[in-house]
């Protein structure tokens, strides 16, 4: 079971609907200086359940929701769908695709969904720790970690890549 897709909608400097894909393995998003990399990072990080805006580069929750332009007003909600290839049957639901998304409104209202179907966060948490992508994992390393990672021992990255691996 792999993460093969992306989808923003109204998420911090996405406000039209984009699609990221990504083939099985180590993915790697890649582009100049404020093209959003960090960003996509986030919606990630975002779609999983985080509840702490300073997981986000955010000082609110609401900081999430595209602000506003260039000519373009602000976004009234944003959504994140995390979309997982389960063809081969091995994830944790017996479907071979399944849909993770989280979506906020401007105000607060917010909703979790599994397959466009309201769920609890905790019930989304808990799938996706199953999927190996949870709080505390090192599934997602941002460019900060990246030279800490390159400085740090062979033993110690060989523990974070093992972790991240599953």
């Amino acid at each position: 079971m792999h993460l093969r897709a992306i989808k923003l909608r109204g998420f911090k400097s996405f406000p039209d609907p984009v699609e990221v894909r990504l083939e099985p393995g180590v993915a790697v998003v890649v582009g100049p200086n404020g093209s959003g990399k960090s960003n996509v990072a986030d919606a990630i990080v975002w779609a999983a359940g985080s509840l702490a805006p300073s997981e986000l580069r955010a000082e609110k929750p609401d900081d999430v929701l595209f602000a506003g332009g260039g000519g373009r007003a602000a976004e009234d909600f944003c959504e994140v769908e995390l979309l997982f290839d389960n063809a081969d049957g091995d994830g944790p639901l017996p479907y071979s695709e399944l849909s993770v998304a989280r979506r906020l409104h401007r105000g607060g209202e917010g909703q979790y969904l599994l397959n466009r179907t309201s769920v609890r966060r905790i019930d989304l948490v808990e799938l996706l720790a199953d999927l190996g992508l949870g709080g505390g994992m090192h599934s997602i390393i941002g460019q900060g970690r990246v030279e800490e990672i390159l400085a740090s021992k062979a033993d110690q990255r060989r523990e974070l890549l093992e972790e991240a691996a599953g």
